[in-house]
């Protein structure tokens, strides 16, 4: 099936970086096209993202033309046929078309090949399965155009074989109808993706864990999350019991205030109420340190949080937490409550970062040592305290007030 993308969907295609590298590479006995994400995104009106690039030339003819065109490439993936070619500051991976001689799990024994038939059913999903002609037209030999229009993600092929192939298909199954799927899921690829649930534990954390956090920010996050927690797949990725309501509560309050989403965020509010909680998400999903540490800034302190804080202790807890710290410990504490979106004090508290940006402490150590403090443990001691007296203050900027705490603290260590 051939379908042609509107003019103005392809504008992308003839123009800037991607446009010359098309160039460079179409014709003379070689075809290149766009393929993937950046079709399917296309022809739902989306924008492109990142641009993938297939072509019947072998990874030695690719380099010789990008060489002779002056456009840097890196070697990334020579073995499978995968250069990165950079044009213009912006990169873009150049497959070989491939097929499948045998596989196992993630890896496959493959070839080279022209056959763009052969190398689209070797994809996973029909969506994803989509080539466009740097002339717009659009290549589907799978069924990927009418799966886009009804909103479904379906498997190429069989299912199960699909995600034999690789286990990590099982998460791209729910991770895409979050994004892109309308209605149930697909019932075969469903069944598979239960079928094969243990395969999830071959999987390395790290892979597990990128295709969860990109599932947390999708349109279709909540109601995708409830079909892997009744299939007993998200119990199995997260290794505790998943909280969807205060999450489906925590994305409706982030749409209303127009706070910026976030994957960790959203995490916590799925799966963490003690810091326990972010101690076992840290190992099990090979988080980072800075992840970790904001899961369990969240389970630490989300329960202290109440509407009726005022202005002066909202910004004491805003400069001692930092904007986003502050955000999470707000936002899920109101998504766990049992007020409703539009509370006036709620929001009161969770716009404060946009009302009030926390000043830069004003006295140093000098100021200190002027009043007879030496170096050592004490100077720092007596900055701590003068710190906190100015923090309890609500951040005077006056002169003489600042002079008073810095005597005050100064007084106090001598005593």
């Amino acid at each position: 099936m051939v379908e042609r993308l509107h003019i103005a969907d392809a504008a992308w295609l003839r123009q800037g970086p991607l446009a010359k590298l098309l160039a460079v590479l179409d014709g003379n006995g070689e075809e290149t096209r766009v393929v993937g994400g950046a079709v399917r995104n296309a022809l739902i009106g989306a924008p492109p993202g990142d641009v993938d690039v297939a072509t019947t030339a072998t990874p030695e003819e690719v380099m010789r033309r990008v060489e002779g065109a002056h456009f840097k490439v890196v070697p990334t993936g020579l073995e499978h046929g995968t250069l990165t070619v950079v044009v213009d500051g912006t990169p873009f991976e150049v497959t070989t078309l491939r097929e499948d001689i045998e596989t196992f799990g993630r890896h496959a024994i493959v070839r080279f090949g022209r056959d763009w038939e052969l190398d689209a059913k070797r994809r996973d999903f029909t969506i994803n399965a989509l080539s466009a002609s740097a002339d717009g037209l659009v290549h589907d030999y799978v069924g990927g155009i009418a799966d886009l229009k009804a909103r479904r993600v379906r498997f190429i092929g069989d299912p199960a074989t699909r995600i034999a192939e690789d286990y990590l298909r099982i998460l791209r199954f729910f991770r895409f109808h979050a994004w892109y799927g309308h209605g149930p899921l697909d019932r075969e690829g469903l069944h598979a993706c239960i079928v094969a649930r243990d395969g999830l534990d071959r999987l390395s954390r790290e892979r597990v864990r990128m295709e969860l956090l990109r599932l947390l920010l999708a349109p279709h996050a909540v109601a995708t999350l409830a079909v892997m927690a009744e299939s007993g797949l998200l119990l199995s990725v997260l290794g505790g019991v998943p909280m969807l309501a205060g999450l489906s509560n925590l994305i409706k309050i982030e749409a209303d205030c127009a706070i910026e989403a976030s994957a960790i965020r959203r995490l916590g509010a799925l799966n963490v109420i003690l810091t326990e909680d972010a101690d076992r998400l840290w190992q099990r999903l090979r988080l980072s340190n800075l992840e970790h540490e904001r899961l369990q800034s969240i389970g630490e302190r989300w329960w202290h949080i109440a509407p009726t804080v005022d202005e002066r202790t909202g910004r004491a807890l805003l400069y001692q937490t930092g904007p986003e710290y502050f955000l999470d410990r707000v936002l899920i504490a109101w998504a766990r409550s049992q007020a409703t979106v539009h509370d006036l004090d709620w929001r009161r508290l969770a716009t404060l970062p946009r009302r009030w940006s926390a000043p830069t402490f004003p006295l140093k150590a000098a100021d200190l040592m002027r009043r007879g403090l030496p170096k050592g443990p004490q100077l720092g001691e007596a900055l701590k305290a003068a710190e906190t007296a100015w923090i309890a203050a609500d951040f005077p900027s006056d002169s003489v007030v600042l002079g008073a705490i810095a005597d005050a603290a100064a007084r106090d260590l001598r005593a």
